[in-house]
C-alpha cells in the first residue's frame, strides 16, 4: 500500500545560494476558461473529448464597455482576440457562449493548483492572476531530476484539464519570460544569455508605457537592450528597465514569497494505492508520526502546532491543523490529536478515489523539557490535564476550553482575560505556576458594574448604611474599606476616576462588592455601582 517515506527540513534560501536557486515557473494561459470547463464536462474536458460546442470567452466591463478578458483554445482559433468588443465577436461567430468574468473564482482555482503544487514542494508563491513560482531548488532529484519533473507537473496538470506551459531556470525572471515568451523547458545556467536574447522587451515585465517607448526606439528584443549602453537606458527609461534585465540575467536576486508558512519539520508517505477510510488514513498517520519523532528528538524539541496535508487523487488538498498545550513529539499523542480532528471534520472531508500522499507538518515547535514527576504526581496530574485539554480542542475547536491571565491592570474588569485553555493552560502547568487569582475579591463578578442609589454615607471615606439595588433596599451592617484602585497612569483620569472599593454584608448576610466611583471633595458628584457578590 506504501511506496516509503519522505523527510525533510525547510529552511530559507540564503542570498548566497542565489546562483544554486532553481525556480520553476507556471503560466496558465487559459485559467478562466479552463475552470468553466472542468466544471461543464470535468476532467476530460480537452478539445479532442468534450462534446462539440461553442468556444467559450469571459467578458467583464471595462471603460463602459463589455470586452472580452479570457477565450478558450478553440476562441483562439476563430481570430477572437482578448479586450475585443462583445459585440465585435458576436459578429465574428454568432453562437459563441459568453460567460460573465469572476476573478474571486479564478483565485479559488490558482490558488487549488498551488495547494496540489504543495506535493513538489512547500515554496509555493502566486504569480499574479495566471501564474505559480515554484522553488524547486535541491527538491528536483526525488522526482528523477529537473527535466523529469518538469514533464510530470505539466503531465498530470493537463490530465486534470488545465493548459499549462512552463519552464525551470536559475531566476524567478527567467523561468517567467520562459514560460510566456519562449517555448519552456529547463535553462541551464550557462545558457542564459542565448535564450534570453531573442525574447521581446515585453518578456522583462515592464509596463505597457515602457514597453511601447522601448519598442518606437527599435528596442524589440531584450538581446537590442543588453547592446545598449546602461547609463543612457537609465536616463531615458528609468532604473526599472535595468533592474528587470537583471533578474531575468540572474545578476540581481529576486526572491519569491511562498503563499502559506513554511513548515520546519514534515515527513510524508506516498501510496501505491490510495486510502480513504478513516481507519486507514489514521494508521498511516500514525507510521509517519514515528518517522517524525527521530527528527524531533535530535533538535531538542516538541510539536505544538501540527499540520496533516491529505493530496486527493484528483488534486483536492486537504488541511487539518490540530495543536497542544505542551510540546508533543509521541506518536501516539499525536495520532490521538487526529483521531479527534477527523472526527470533527468527519463532514466536511470528501475522501472521492482516496488520498495518494499524506504528509504531517510541524507547523510551530519548543523545547522539550523532560520532568519526572513528583511522589505526590503532580507532572501526572498535569500531563492528564494537558491531554483532556488537547483532545477536547481537538473535536470541538481551540475556543470551547478558556482559562484566564491576569493582565497588567488594577481595575477588575481589566485585570483578567479570557484566553484558549490550549494557549493559557500551557504557561500555567509549566514549572508548577499557580491558578491566576487575587486576593479578597468576589466570587462572582459581574460582566458590567450595575448603577445603585446609596444612603447615609459616611464622609469622607465610608461606606453607605444602605443601599438599593435591582429592586431592592439593603441595609448595611458590616463593611470593610475603602480600597482605591485607578487607571493605569497613561490613561486620562478624568474621563476614568479613581474608584474607592467596599466589601460590605447586609442584615440578611448577603455579601456585596461595591464602589464609589469619584473622590469627596473633588468631583462634584460621586456614584455607587454594585461590581460583585461573595459566597
Amino acid at each position: 500500500m506504501t511506496a516509503g517515506f519522505s523527510l525533510s527540513a525547510h529552511q530559507p534560501t540564503l542570498a548566497f545560494q542565489a546562483n544554486a536557486q532553481r525556480i520553476l515557473a507556471l503560466h496558465f494561459p487559459h485559467l478562466p476558461t479552463d475552470r468553466i470547463s472542468r466544471k461543464k464536462w470535468g476532467l476530460a474536458w480537452r478539445l479532442r473529448n468534450r462534446p462539440e460546442t461553442s468556444p467559450i470567452v469571459c467578458s467583464g466591463r471595462h471603460a463602459n464597455t463589455m470586452r472580452l478578458t479570457a477565450l478558450d483554445e478553440a476562441a483562439e482559433a476563430i481570430n477572437l482576440k482578448k479586450n475585443m468588443g462583445v459585440a465585435e465577436a458576436r459578429a465574428i461567430h454568432p453562437t459563441i457562449e459568453v460567460i460573465e468574468e469572476d476573478p474571486a473564482a479564478d483565485l479559488r482555482f490558482l490558488e487549488g493548483i498551488a495547494d496540489w503544487c504543495d506535493r513538489y514542494t512547500p515554496l509555493v508563491a502566486l504569480d499574479g492572476r495566471d501564474g505559480l513560482f515554484l522553488d524547486i531548488t535541491g527538491c528536483a532529484h526525488l522526482f528523477g531530476g529537473e527535466k523529469a519533473l518538469l514533464k510530470d507537473i505539466l503531465s498530470r496538470l493537463f490530465q486534470m484539464g488545465i493548459d499549462v506551459r512552463g519552464a525551470i531556470a536559475s531566476s524567478p525572471g527567467l523561468s517567467w519570460a520562459v514560460s510566456r515568451f519562449g517555448h519552456g523547458g529547463v535553462i541551464d545556467a550557462d545558457e542564459t544569455e542565448r535564450v534570453v536574447a531573442p525574447l521581446p522587451v515585453a518578456a522583462l515585465r515592464l509596463s505597457d508605457d515602457t514597453i511601447a517607448a522601448l519598442t518606437k526606439m527599435g528596442l524589440k528584443y531584450i538581446g537590442d537592450l543588453m547592446e545598449t549602453p546602461r547609463a543612457p537606458l537609465t536616463r531615458r527609461f528609468g532604473a526599472s528597465v535595468l533592474l528587470r534585465l537583471d533578474q531575468v540575467l540572474g545578476t540581481d536576486e529576486e526572491p519569491i514569497s511562498p503563499r502559506l508558512p513554511v513548515a520546519s519539520l514534515s515527513a510524508e508517505r506516498r501510496l501505491m494505492e490510495p486510502v480513504a477510510a478513516e481507519e486507514e488514513i489514521l494508521a498511516v498517520t500514525d507510521q509517519i508520526a514515528h518517522a517524525l519523532k527521530p527528527s524531533l528528538e535530535a533538535r531538542g524539541v516538541g510539536g505544538r502546532v501540527f499540520e496533516l496535508v491529505l493530496f486527493r487523487v484528483d488534486g483536492k488538498v486537504f488541511r487539518i491543523a490540530a495543536g497542544t498545550t505542551r510540546p508533543i513529539r509521541e506518536p501516539r499523542r499525536i495520532a490521538v490529536l487526529f483521531t479527534e480532528r477527523l472526527q470533527a471534520v468527519h463532514d466536511d472531508l470528501d475522501a472521492g478515489y482516496g488520498f495518494e500522499i499524506l504528509r504531517l507538518n510541524v507547523l510551530r515547535h519548543e523545547t522539550f523539557d523532560t520532568a519526572q514527576s513528583d511522589f505526590e504526581g503532580h507532572q501526572q496530574n498535569d500531563a492528564s490535564l494537558a491531554a483532556f485539554v488537547d483532545r477536547v480542542s481537538a473535536r470541538l475547536g481551540s475556543d470551547c476550553l478558556r482559562t484566564f491571565q491576569l493582565r497588567e491592570s488594577h481595575l477588575p474588569e481589566r485585570a483578567v482575560t479570557s484566553v484558549p485553555a490550549i494557549d493559557g493552560l500551557s504557561a500555567r502547568i509549566e514549572q508548577g505556576n499557580p491558578l491566576p487569582s487575587r486576593s479578597e475579591r468576589p466570587t462572582r463578578l459581574l460582566k458590567k458594574a450595575e448603577p445603585m442609589d446609596a444612603f447615609a454615607i459616611e464622609v469622607p471615606d465610608g461606606a453607605p448604611a444602605n443601599f438599593h439595588w435591582r429592586r431592592m433596599r439593603h441595609r448595611v451592617v458590616k463593611s470593610e474599606g475603602p480600597e482605591r484602585l485607578a487607571m493605569e497612569w497613561w490613561l486620562d483620569s478624568a474621563q476614568a476616576p479613581p474608584r474607592d472599593y467596599f466589601r460590605v454584608e447586609d442584615d440578611r448576610g448577603h455579601r456585596f462588592w461595591i464602589y464609589r466611583e469619584g473622590l469627596y471633595g473633588h468631583d462634584e458628584k460621586q456614584s455607587w455601582y454594585m461590581h460583585g457578590m461573595f459566597a
